[in-house]
């Protein structure tokens, strides 16, 4: 039986240094990964209390005002973490003595250390304590809490184990302190290079988008953007990672308003998702950029102007530093919004601060160099001096002495000034075939380019009405010869007639002669009407109506509409040219000058514009009102004849472009006045 208990002992204990030995090992790994404090100090402190079988354990840092802080416990005391209660103050002064002697001690439950008694272990367990050091420096205490009825050389042992996990643990707070340091260092290369670049160039735009893109980096958020102030509103001028701005678009739009209302209240703007006390103001204004941006933090700050301090005046030194700052006028705001990144509220307000100083004096400086009076100008000048330095000089001399005569050049030098018009070629004779009634086209006799002679039948109408009205007119007809002839016979074939009744007959007769020769008239207006329905070519020529068979055919028409042209191509053409009203007033003076002789006119068609024909204007054949033209506007129509026909490409409708020969000016003149003429119009009227 002794010997079985022995064996199941010796198997337990193995069993524990196994899980022991794992233990340690991951604490070892722990202790050399890169895992945030938050995920390091429970995975350390719940192995230390497993490992040693303890009831629970804490874990207490130093912080910046060097008190220590309760970071993370397991299973610790109530009576220790009330910080209002009397056991939580002892426990409290003997951590201190205990950091400060920079110890491991083992401290009995109950004890009390000091002559007042004023700092022990009001607890019921053995309290182990190890420092934590970094770099050969207190940082904080891990704290044991176990069974007090271990015998002293197992307590040992306790002490011992703590001793060699602190000192893991030293390596781990040791390579974050690094990272720490290597991280703040990163931070300030980064804002010495921000400053650099900030500071670089005093031209508000690339100022301003310096901020936005170089300040995004340095704080590591989303979205960095830069606002100016005008007047009472605020506008958006930068935004990083965008080189251009689209004012009208909806968020641009609500963050303008946004900034205009940060600005007018005068205070920073902290969103992370609340609006609880927000102004109205404000609160309308940010929900209405976030549902359009979807950022998760935003922040508004108005950036007023830094101080001015004379260099060497200490007395305005000292006036500044007591000056509130609040007071100081608002240029513009920075706005940096969070939309997938999760910095923390401090991490992202020292950022801030950093990226805000320097932009405010940055964005001071560049206003204060734009609202130079006639900036713009003098900065041209400042840059065109590098051509009067050096070896440039002389050449530019030179250039400026050529510009010179050929200015010159241009007031002296005359040239042919001409008006350009465009128009078509049109033959002289030609006639257009109208209905001369309503109706409907029955049949079409020609097409597109058929050659006809003057009386040739063109198209052939059909109108019911009128089909339907001689109709009705014959049938009367034939009723009144009828009833003529009935009344002659009445009148002729009774002998025992009165001469009352004869003269009676005789004058419904004479009413019956009346209605039929009215009868005959409408028959003869309504023949002519049907004759009138077949239309004949007034003149000999071509049909120049294009495809006039199947626009016509069955189509039905009305009196006065045009049915189709005929021309005769082989008398003479003509160019119908528009001039724009505008140019009117240079060819009435060309017109003058020239004593009523014809202008000389250049010409091309489309068809073949590297051949050039001549032509002339007689001033007869300018017309005198001006019409309207769905492109060119107010025109005035021109007939020229061109001087010869040869190598013209005769086609009616063929568009040419003219230039009419209004006599000799100079070259200035020739080439500037319709920029003379628009500055008059716009810029002088």
């Amino acid at each position: 039986m002794s010997t079985n208990q022995a064996s199941v002992s010796q198997e337990t204990l193995e069993q524990t240094k196994s899980l022991i030995k794992t233990l340690v090992n991951e604490i070892s790994d722990l202790s050399k990964s890169d895992i945030p404090a938050d995920q390091f100090y429970p995975g350390v402190l719940q192995r230390i209390v497993q490992a040693l079988a303890a009831i629970g354990g804490a874990i207490w840092l130093l912080d910046e005002q060097k008190r220590l802080r309760l970071s993370y416990q397991l299973n610790m005391a109530e009576n220790l973490m009330d910080q209002e209660g009397e056991d939580a103050q002892k426990h409290g002064r003997l951590l201190m003595r205990m950091l400060s002697n920079r110890s491991s001690e083992l401290i009995p439950p109950g004890a009390m250390i000091g002559e007042e008694q004023l700092e022990g272990n009001p607890s019921k367990f053995l309290l182990v304590l190890s420092p934590l050091s970094s770099n050969k420096e207190v940082v904080g205490m891990i704290e044991v809490f176990q069974r007090p009825e271990a015998p002293p050389p197992t307590q040992r042992g306790y002490l011992r184990f703590l001793e060699q996990m602190c000192q893991l643990i030293g390596g781990w707070l040791k390579s974050q302190t690094l990272q720490r340091v290597a991280g703040r260092q990163q931070l300030w290369q980064q804002a010495d290079q921000f400053a650099r670049l900030v500071h670089n160039n005093l031209d508000l735009r690339d100022t301003a988008f310096t901020i936005a893109n170089e300040g995004r980096r340095l704080i590591e958020c989303d979205r960095v953007s830069v606002a100016t102030c005008h007047g009472r509103s605020t506008k958006v001028v930068a935004i990083s990672g965008q080189d251009t701005i689209e004012n009208r678009s909806n968020i641009v739009t609500a963050l303008n308003r946004l900034a205009t209302r940060v600005v007018a209240a005068g205070e920073p703007l902290w969103y992370d998702g609340t609006t609880e006390d927000l102004p109205p103001q404000l609160e309308e204004a940010i929900e209405e950029y976030v549902d359009l941006s979807h950022g998760r933090t935003v922040t508004v700050l108005p950036i007023r102007r830094p101080e001015q301090v004379v260099e060497g005046d200490i007395q305005s030194k000292k006036q500044t530093q007591r000056e509130d700052s609040s007071l100081r006028p608002i240029i513009g705001a920075l706005i940096v919004e969070q939309i997938e990144t999760q910095l923390s509220r401090e991490t992202l307000q020292s950022r801030v601060d950093l990226v805000y100083e320097h932009s405010c004096r940055a964005l001071s400086n560049s206003l204060s160099y734009n609202n130079l009076f006639l900036m713009p100008v003098w900065r041209a000048l400042g840059r065109a001096t590098w051509m009067f330095r050096g070896d440039t000089r002389q050449k530019t001399l030179a250039v400026l002495a050529l510009a010179a005569v050929a200015i010159i050049a241009m007031f002296i030098v005359q040239i042919d000034f001409e008006l350009r018009a465009n128009g078509e070629l049109k033959p002289t004779v030609e006639r257009q075939v109208f209905a001369l009634t309503d109706g409907e086209v029955e049949e079409v006799f020609v097409d597109h380019g058929s050659v006809v002679k003057a009386g040739d039948p063109l198209v052939r109408l059909k109108d019911t009405n009128l089909e339907v009205q001689l109709e009705e007119v014959t049938g009367k007809r034939q009723a009144a010869i009828k009833q003529k002839q009935s009344l002659s016979f009445q009148r002729l074939s009774s002998s025992a007639m009165t001469d009352l009744d004869r003269n009676r007959l005789a004058g419904e007769e004479a009413e019956v002669d009346e209605q039929l020769r009215s009868y005959e008239a409408e028959m003869k207006l309504l023949k002519e009407k049907k004759e009138a329905l077949i239309r004949t070519a007034p003149i000999d020529g071509v049909v120049v109506t294009w495809d006039v068979k199947n626009v016509l055919r069955a189509r039905p028409v009305v009196t006065g509409q045009v049915l189709m042209a005929i021309a005769d191509p082989t008398k003479q053409w003509h160019l119908e040219l528009e001039m724009p009203e505008k140019r009117m007033m240079y060819l009435d003076g060309a017109k003058n000058t020239n004593d009523g002789k014809p202008l000389n006119v250049e010409f091309i068609q489309t068809t073949n514009p590297s051949v050039r024909f001549n032509g002339t204007l007689s001033p007869e054949e300018i017309h005198q009102r001006a019409e309207v033209h769905p492109d060119e506007g107010a025109v005035v129509k021109l007939k020229v004849i061109p001087e010869t026909m040869d190598g013209l490409s005769l086609r009616a409708g063929a568009r040419v472009t003219a230039n009419v020969k209004c006599g000799k000016r100079n070259a200035a003149f020739v080439w500037f006045h319709e920029v003379v003429e628009w500055a008059y119009a716009n810029l002088l009227f």
